[in-house]
């Protein structure tokens, strides 16, 4: 029954996702820029996304998953007659509660300044990902609405939310991580359930959310160098980023 493959999903990404926290667990150098923790490049630390990613890349040509990814779309259209559009709004819910959890008084790793230039970068990422893949590889969704479905840009944009939360606030406690990953894992579930992505899209979204955050923070200290670099005393610079449904990218909004 598709409620078990559904659960099935949900546990290995959680499972993979409690090794994945783990890994970073492990303690890294204190950087010189503002003498704040960041994220060193450690190769280990490819190994969760690039399982996830590699699975979805995998299954569009291999028979056996491409049948159990049969398997659900079957399920889905026999039991399933009403649909739920909430993970249109709650692939945005982690990635909001990067900001809104510095609102309420809880302080993350990164300032705002800091926090918005990593968090730009990683939804940049994500997007010329997630945009180019679709586009290259043009696979048909289950429904039958279009032929970009690989990956899930729902669940990549969950995940990227998820451990930009993870990342920000795991010192404070792990539970605001996990709560992420919980409502990003439900995203994905539900683009199987409302019968939008087959199973590989899913988990090859997740893995390039996760990835792409985890980028954003390598790039970090060589962006942040190069914007000091060239900062003027009277000059303020932040970056916002946007997405149009076509494109994703960011703008720079300079003050005098």
């Amino acid at each position: 029954m598709i409620y078990k493959n559904v659960l099935f999903f949900i546990i290995m990404l959680l499972s993979l996702v409690s090794s994945a926290q783990s890994v970073d667990a492990t303690p890294v150098d204190s950087l010189a820029i503002k003498n704040k923790l960041q994220i060193h490049f450690r190769a280990k630390q490819l190994i969760i996304p690039g399982v996830l990613i590699g699975y979805g890349i995998i299954g569009i040509g291999n028979d056996q998953l491409e049948s159990f990814n049969d398997q659900i779309k079957e399920e889905v259209k026999e039991n399933i007659d009403k649909k739920f559009t909430i993970d249109d709004f709650s692939q945005y819910l982690p990635l909001a509660s990067v900001y809104g959890l510095s609102a309420i008084g809880i302080k993350g790793k990164n300032n705002f300044r800091d926090k918005t230039i990593i968090v730009a970068t990683s939804y940049l990422i994500m997007g010329i990902a997630v945009n180019s893949l679709k586009r290259t590889l043009k696979v048909e969704r289950p429904d039958g609405s279009g032929f970009n479905s690989f990956p899930s840009g729902h669940t990549a944009t969950a995940f990227m939310g998820a451990e930009l939360v993870y990342q920000e606030y795991k010192d404070v406690s792990i539970w605001y991580g996990i709560s992420g990953y919980l409502v990003a894992t439900g995203t994905g579930a539900f683009r199987l359930y409302n019968n939008k992505h087959w199973l590989t899209d899913v988990v090859a979204g997740a893995g390039i959310g996760i990835l792409s955050a985890k980028a954003a923070y390598w790039l970090y200290p060589s962006i942040n160098r190069l914007l000091a670099s060239k900062k003027q005393t009277n000059k303020k610079t932040a970056f916002i980023p946007y997405y149009d449904g076509k494109q994703v990218g960011f703008g720079l909004v300079s003050t005098f």
